[in-house]
């Protein structure tokens, strides 16, 4: 199967312009284009939501992808290496029109497919040091890591309903009632009112 794959990203950009220059490549190489895959989301979305990512998982040995460009492919350099890997493991060959790139099962395209391999894997590695860092410089100045414990929710969740805690409580309602106004424990809630001081 030969496989046409367009991807509009943007209003400014049209699918008929993208197929044009698909048809004019497959005429000059002699092909046909059996399938056509167009989608118009932008590449931000995740893959596996993608029309693309359908049309990778049935792509089979000897199929061939042609697109416009590297581009239509992916949004960064990992998800790019990443697809054309996958077509690579499944000896697909992949045509990109403006960068004349032909991925296939030949010498060069193996060594390409390794380059490809160990550039997602450096991305990869810079990802989790930058991450590192920015954690690491966060732990420094004294921010808290992670999500707040649940208990720590619930005393941010009062903090912020102190006035109407307090109003509650003038009105003579029961801690039990309140708590469960305020989506709390009962306790939780004593334990606020006693720390701040609160009239209870």
């Amino acid at each position: 199967m030969i496989y046409g794959y367009i991807r509009k990203s943007t209003e400014k950009q049209e699918f008929q312009h993208m197929e044009d220059e698909i048809k004019e490549y497959a005429k000059k190489s002699n092909i046909i284009i059996d399938e056509w895959i167009a989608e118009s989301i932008s590449s931000r979305k995740a893959l596996k939501d993608r029309i693309l990512w359908s049309l990778l998982t049935r792509l089979k040995k000897d199929d061939i992808l042609i697109t416009t460009e590297i581009s239509r492919l992916g949004r960064s350099l990992l998800e790019v290496m990443s697809i054309l890997q996958t077509c690579l493991n499944k000896k697909c060959q992949v045509i990109t029109i403006k960068e004349n790139y032909h991925l296939g099962n030949d010498l060069q395209s193996q060594v390409l497919a390794f380059a490809f391999g160990l550039s997602a894997q450096i991305e990869r590695d810079l990802i989790s040091q930058r991450t590192k860092v920015a954690l690491t410089s966060k732990k420094e100045r004294g921010i808290k890591l992670g999500r707040p414990l649940k208990s720590e929710s619930k005393k941010l969740k009062l903090s912020k309903n102190a006035k109407r805690l307090e109003d509650l409580l003038n009105k003579g309602l029961s801690k039990a009632k309140i708590a469960k106004l305020l989506g709390v424990q009962r306790d939780t809630l004593l334990r606020f009112i006693k720390r701040n001081k609160m009239i209870s």
